[in-house]
């Protein structure tokens, strides 16, 4: 894959729905990678399917937006999304989640490019402040402090990783135009 031959593009809940076992096969990937996004390997199918169609739930209520990152074969290469937080207070601002790229896709930026296309379309849609966490000594802790990301804090013992440990998480913020 040739980072210039990859597509991003917003998908809408048609296209999760319809794409969902290839979206489930991504969140496995990730997960049995070790990536901390929520769940614990092994993942199974039905799970990453039935996380994937809540998702586009959420994309119908216009609560979540999923960018898709695609190669010239169609295959679903990463995604990102961007939660619009609920409370009326907090309307100003949002958090990324579930950044994910195939393990067969990583190194060539991909990530990088999906994190920019989530907060420019953040900051056209009026969101001044984005947020996210992420496993405290992560790969992903350095994509982000990278790209203009500042650390808020960690807290110790948030998520279980898959020996069972509990692993602290680090919070970021950027502030958007």
């Amino acid at each position: 894959m040739h980072p210039a031959t990859v597509t991003i593009e917003a998908l809408t809940a048609e296209r999760i729905r319809a794409a969902e076992g290839e979206l489930a096969a991504l969140l496995q990937d990730a997960v049995h990678d070790g990536a901390s996004v929520g769940f614990l390997p092994p993942l199974a199918a039905a799970d990453a399917t039935h996380w994937w169609r809540g998702a586009a739930e959420e994309s119908e209520r216009g609560a979540r937006t999923v960018w898709g990152a695609h190669g010239g074969d169609e295959r679903v290469l990463g995604v990102v999304s961007l939660v619009r937080a609920g409370s009326a207070n907090q309307r100003h601002r949002g958090d990324i989640s579930k950044l994910l790229v195939h393990t067969s896709a990583r190194g060539r930026g991909l990530g990088r490019r999906l994190l920019a296309t989530a907060e420019a379309a953040a900051a056209d849609s009026g969101l001044r402040l984005l947020v996210l966490d992420t496993e405290t000594g992560s790969a992903a802790e350095g994509l982000y402090r990278s790209a203009g990301w500042t650390r808020a804090g960690v807290i110790p013992g948030y998520a279980q990783g898959p020996d069972g440990r509990l692993l602290a998480t680090t919070y970021y913020y950027k502030a958007l135009g």
